[in-house]
């Protein structure tokens, strides 16, 4: 008790202090009680997660600018002279 830990996962990376133990594992809400993130560990993580809703964002391709349809594939074809 009293640890103070860097944890890593899919999210990022936090700081957490360890206020108790527990003999086993229990749902979520118990093993929150166990730990307690810092303030500047959770606005970095808030920050980030943010960051990565924008950029999913902007990468998300414009309506139709994906995979060709059947028919505009067959009017590349026709461009090309392909048969």
């Amino acid at each position: 008790m009293g640890d103070q830990l860097k944890v890593t996962n899919d999210s990022g990376e936090f700081a957490v202090e360890v206020l108790r133990l527990s003999e086993m594992r229990g749902p979520a809400l118990t093993a929150q009680t166990l730990y307690r993130e810092s303030a500047e560990s959770r606005d970095l993580r808030l920050k980030a997660a943010a960051d990565r809703k924008v950029l999913k964002q902007l990468e998300s391709l414009p309506p139709g600018a994906g995979r060709p349809t059947k028919r505009d594939r067959r009017k590349i074809m026709d461009l090309r002279g392909e048969i």
